[in-house]
């Protein structure tokens, strides 16, 4: 497959998504049912949705080769994997029971019961291929300092004695040689029989023409019926009646060749990462070098006017923003009308207006807390509703960062779908900033202090010593706790002085470690149930099938590892 059918089925995938958000945020849902079933029928349905959705995008991240999507394409796959975890959880509450049947959901929505298999996603493994190996590693070489790769269990070899062992030999000897023997004198009893045969046989009673017409007619039917039945599986083929025959070579198959293609698109994709790696280092340097410099002057030449400003303004020179609350980067932050306008009042009028308003807003959140609080049982249990999503949030900046960045780009000068390198500068140019504000904000720091003692030695005043010396008191105190909380936390390590290949290798010794055999979940195979709700509107509770405890075991122990 192409780069451009994967780039489809995204897009096909965030179309659906894009339809489905809207009824899921919480201005947009519905009041609370009664209707315990007509709930479920509306977890249901979004359920199913979600994981078609889910296994399209989780197709599209294992054979899309662009780095840069692939990192947008994470965000979305696990924001409605957690999505899928949310509604089950809201079915569970909803019927009582761990195994849900859809089957007249899906006759609905004309779908089959392998549209909503939930594949385990194959990212799991691949981004913890080199931690399993290195687990294997560890595992083996401890089972083998131990001595219990040389130990068999009685299955694996058979103890016998060298009497018993001559004897079995002798006995399936004497019995290839009986056998042999019973096919020569098979053989010679053929040939004999064939020469008494052709001893008693009599001269041919049908002359030359009739015998050639009876083999004419014989062999004109054998191969008009072969030309038929050859036809016939021709247009069944042409019908889609029938499947087209295998090719000879089982390399050839199109199962073999999907298969192919698959891994040289993972090749490509682990070959497109590297570079992209490469590149975050080689681009962060390269604009250090020629960007650096302008940056550096341009911060110090705006904070210089914003120390001009706030004297102009004020009569003083400004505090320097701390670094917990971002440096000089919260200065030229981008701020609501409200806030700046809050900030003119407090200017204006000392504060005193803006202490009475958070004191009004803690009125008013004290009546809400009451109002929420003085609710009746009957009032707060009305209904069946959905609880608020914690990651739908996350699927829309993502679908956003997807709809602003790759839904309308031309990647037409793009054939490779290698990474691009001026979102990469875009990305580097914000830390190489960040980096550069740090040393920044440490010299314009100095250069305000020397400010503040030139005004202060022009008025006559002394050096502001006390509240150096307050500051440097705060640091030694958030110094002290930050000790006390290293001390906590070496007080709750119980090993300490031991690396995690010893504990592992004493657990290996121990038995609480060992080797299990690979087994995977498709292994389990099973039908799906066809009769389950059915049964239940019959009052009879259907057992699980197969099916449906693959997706207990991938909702309940696989897909949380993604969160």
């Amino acid at each position: 497959m192409s780069h451009s059918m994967y780039n489809q089925m995204w897009a096909d995938a965030q179309s659906t998504l894009a339809d489905i958000i809207p009824y899921e945020l919480p201005e947009s849902q519905s009041k609370p049912t009664k209707d315990r079933g007509a709930a479920f029928q509306t977890c249901a349905i979004s359920y199913i949705k979600y994981i078609q959705i889910f296994r399209k995008l989780e197709n599209c991240y294992d054979q899309i080769v662009h780095p840069q999507k692939r990192r947008t394409l994470k965000k979305v796959l696990e924001g409605v994997m957690g999505r899928i975890l949310e509604l089950k959880d809201d079915m569970v509450n909803l019927e009582y029971s761990e195994f849900h049947f859809f089957d007249d959901i899906l006759s609905d929505l004309k779908a089959t019961p392998a549209d909503i298999e939930i594949p385990v996603p194959r990212y799991f493994l691949q981004e913890q291929e080199k931690e399993m190996a290195h687990r294997d590693r560890l595992l083996a070489e401890s089972s083998a300092s131990q001595g219990r790769s040389e130990q068999k269990g009685p299955r694996d070899e058979l103890l016998l004695s060298t009497e018993d062992a001559i004897r079995l030999i002798q006995i399936h000897e004497r019995a290839r040689q009986g056998r042999l023997r019973a096919s020569f004198m098979q053989e010679i009893r053929r040939r004999e029989e064939r020469e008494k045969r052709a001893a008693t046989r009599k001269g041919p009673s049908m002359d030359k023409e009739c015998a050639a017409v009876i083999v004419q007619k014989v062999w004109r039917g054998f191969s008009a019926r072969k030309l038929v039945k050859k036809e016939r599986e021709l247009e069944l083929i042409f019908l889609g009646m029938a499947p087209p025959p295998l090719p000879s070579n089982p390399r050839h198959t199109a199962q073999a060749i999907a298969a192919k293609v698959e891994a040289a698109r993972q090749a490509l994709q682990m070959q497109h990462e590297q570079e992209y790696q490469h590149a975050l280092v080689a681009v962060k340097e390269k604009l250090k070098q020629t960007e650096g410099v302008d940056m550096k002057e341009t911060m110090q030449e705006e904070i210089r006017q914003w120390f001009l400003e706030v004297r102009d303004s004020t009569g003083k020179f400004p505090e320097y923003p701390d670094e917990e609350d971002g440096g000089s980067a919260s200065i030229f932050k981008a701020k609501d009308p409200a806030e700046l306008e809050k900030e003119m009042l407090e200017g204006q009028e000392g504060g005193d207006k803006g202490k009475k308003e958070k004191k009004k807003e803690k009125a008013e959140k004290k009546e809400k807390d009451k109002g929420k609080k003085g609710k009746t049982p009957e009032q707060a249990q009305e209904g069946f509703k959905m609880t608020e999503s914690q990651f739908v949030p996350d699927i829309v900046s993502a679908s956003k960062l997807y709809t602003d960045v790759w839904q309308r780009r031309d990647e037409s000068d793009n054939l490779r779908q290698a990474y691009d390198v001026e979102t990469v500068k875009e990305e580097k140019r914000l830390e190489v900033e960040a980096e550069l504000r740090v040393h920044v904000d440490t010299l314009m720091q100095e250069e305000l202090d020397n400010l503040q003692m030139a005004v202060e030695r022009d008025k006559g005043k002394k050096g502001k010593k006390g509240g150096k010396s307050g500051k440097k008191g705060k640091k030694s105190k958030k110094g002290k706790k930050n000790a006390k909380k290293g001390k906590k936390k070496g007080e709750k390590d119980l090993t300490p002085d031991r690396t995690p290949e010893s504990l592992f290798k004493e657990l290996v010794a121990e038995g609480v470690i060992v080797d299990y055999p690979r087994v995977r979940l498709h292994d389990y195979v099973g039908e799906y149930s066809y009769l389950g709700t059915t049964l239940r509107q019959a009052n009879i509770e259907p057992m699980p099938s197969m099916s449906d405890v693959r997706r207990v075991i991938t909702e309940y122990t696989i897909l949380p590892l993604g969160e």
